[in-house]
């Protein structure tokens, strides 16, 4: 019997001053706030023997292995498209505090089923690419071995979902799934045998309304 763990990390928090829902585009990197996440994450890991390093092409994910990475200089990082960020038909729009991107006609169809979801990548297919790149991950770690990811929020919980044999449709501000957050996944044999989550960087999360903010991309 082989067994592997994937700790499937979330990224550290974005300069995105004007509330942009910036989803693939480029030129997202993390805040002051997001770069010191991804130095206590480092601190998280330094002691804990990877033996795989993958992250999701987009900069805000790369910025946020950097240093966990640079402690393990023998290690390739791997970049991998299916761990990126879900695609999203409001890609590049700000919703500000009334959400106005909500109210713009042009956007009505693509609200028509919430189950799909209909405004952005199926959650079937987040699903099925997340666990395809779990499964080479646990593969390239080794038996043993215990692989980094650095991903998405809505990717990562989907891929949470669907190895707990949950339902997709949720509420998004019901997600565990907060910056820096760790859900790794145990396999055995290829099979997912158990799913755990950790906030190592909880202290850190901004504050929002009198509560620690969870809910990004």
């Amino acid at each position: 019997m082989t067994s592997a763990t994937v700790h499937v990390m979330r990224h550290g928090q974005v300069h995105n001053p004007d509330g942009v829902l910036y989803g693939r585009l480029p030129g997202f990197g993390l805040s002051e706030l997001g770069h010191r996440m991804a130095a206590r994450m480092a601190e998280h890991w330094r002691d804990v023997p990877l033996t795989h390093l993958r992250t999701s092409p987009l900069q805000r994910a790369k910025e946020t292995l950097a240093p966990t990475a640079a402690l393990f200089p023998d290690l390739e990082v791997v970049e991998d498209d299916r761990v990126i960020e879900a695609d999203n038909k409001f890609e590049g729009k700000t919703f500000g505090r009334d959400n106005r991107a909500l109210r713009d006609p042009k956007m009505f169809w693509h609200m028509r089923n919430p189950l799909l979801p209909s405004w952005g990548e199926p959650y079937t297919e987040i699903a099925e690419r997340m666990a395809a790149a779990i499964q080479d991950a646990a593969v390239a770690a080794g038996d043993g071995g215990q692989a980094l990811v650095v991903s998405h929020q809505l990717s990562i919980w989907i891929a949470r979902l669907a190895a707990e044999g949950r339902r997709f449709a949720h509420d998004p501000r019901r997600r565990q799934c907060t910056l820096c957050s760790v859900t790794s996944f145990t396999l055995r044999d290829g099979r997912v045998t158990a799913v755990d989550y950790a906030e190592p960087a909880a202290d850190l999360l901004p504050v929002k309304a009198g509560r620690r903010w969870r809910v990004g991309t």
